[in-house]
C-alpha cells in the first residue's frame, strides 16, 4: 500500500507492520507531521524488499510479522546503507536487542502521541548512523497514558481533535492492542487495550461481553439464545453481539431490559 503526504525535503517513511489498526495509527500521526510515507507492509520479507527499493530514511518496524521478524529484516538488509529504525511492539522484552542492533527508539503498543513524537523528533535530528542506547530505559519504562479529561475519550476525526463522552459509546471492540469505540453508527481507534479501558469504565454502565467487546449496558435492547446454544446481546441499532460462556451469568445477571 503506497501513501504520499509530499513536502520538498520531507522524510520518506516505511510502515512496517502485520496489524492494519497499528498501521493506521502510524500512518496518521504520520500524515499529520508532513512526511512522506513510501510504503506500507504487512511481511517481513515485504519490508526487506521495500528497504532495499525504495531507500527511506526511517522505518517504523513491527518486531513480530510473518515470514521475518523485525531482527531477521534487519539482517537481511545489512548494516549500509540502512534506515534509521523505530521498532514498534506490544512486547518491552526485545528493547535490549533492539538498542543491540543499533535501533533508534523502541515504542511499546498503545504508545501516546507525545511518546510518538519523541521518536518522531529524535529521528528528525538524526542520521542513519547514530543511535542513543543510553535512552534504553527511559523508553522500556514508557507507559500507555490516556489523554483525556474524566469520562471522555479523545479521538482523531481528519484533522481534527474531538472529545466523545463515555456515555455515548455503544459497544467497544478489542482490535489486537487498540480498541475501536462504536459510537452511533461511527467508528474510532483508541491506543488503549482492553483491560485497561475496562478497569476505567464505570462498571454499573459497561460490562465486559467477551474478551473482544465491552457494551453499554444502556444500549441492550435484548439477551438472546441462538439456535445452537449461543447467548447474544442485541443492541438498540440491531448490533448483535456474542457473551462468551464463561461470562453469561454476570451480563444476565447485569442486563435489565
Amino acid at each position: 500500500m503506497m501513501a504520499t503526504t509530499n513536502e520538498p525535503g520531507a522524510m520518506r517513511v516505511l510502515i512496517a507492520d502485520d496489524e492494519p489498526p497499528a498501521r493506521a495509527v502510524l500512518r496518521e500521526l504520520l500524515t499529520r507531521r508532513g512526511v512522506e510515507i513510501c510504503a506500507e507492509v504487512d511481511r517481513g520479507d515485504a519490508a526487506v524488499e521495500a528497504i532495499q527499493t525504495l531507500r527511506p530514511d526511517l522505518v517504523f518496524l513491527d518486531v513480530q510479522m510473518p515470514d521475518l521478524d523485525g531482527f531477521e529484516v534487519l539482517a537481511r538488509v545489512g548494516p549500509a546503507p540502512a534506515p534509521l529504525v523505530v521498532f514498534v511492539t506490544a512486547y518491552d522484552e526485545f528493547a535490549v536487542r533492539a538498542f543491540e542492533v543499533h535501533a533508534l527508539d523502541y515504542l511499546v503498543k498503545p504508545f501516546t502521541d507525545e511518546r510518538f513524537e519523541m521518536a518522531f523528533a529524535r529521528a528528525r535530528g538524526r542520521d542513519s548512523t547514530t543511535a542513543d542506547a543510553t535512552a534504553a530505559a527511559r523508553l522500556i519504562s514508557a507507559a500507555p497514558q490516556v489523554d483525556a479529561p474524566p469520562g471522555h475519550f479523545v479521538v482523531r476525526v481528519g484533522r481534527r481533535t474531538i472529545l466523545i463522552a463515555v456515555d455515548e459509546v455503544d459497544w467497544i471492540e478489542a482490535d489486537r492492542y487498540y480498541a475501536t469505540l462504536h459510537v452511533r453508527g461511527q467508528t474510532h481507534l483508541v491506543r488503549e487495550s482492553m483491560t485497561s479501558l475496562e478497569a476505567r469504565l464505570q462498571p454499573a454502565a459497561f460490562v465486559r461481553i467477551h474478551r473482544s467487546a465491552i457494551v453499554n449496558l444502556r444500549q441492550v435492547r435484548e439477551l438472546r439464545r441462538g439456535a445452537t446454544g449461543s447467548v447474544e446481546l442485541v443492541l438498540r441499532d440491531g448490533t448483535a453481539l456474542e457473551v462468551s460462556r464463561s461470562r453469561r451469568r454476570l451480563v444476565a445477571d447485569r442486563v435489565i431490559v
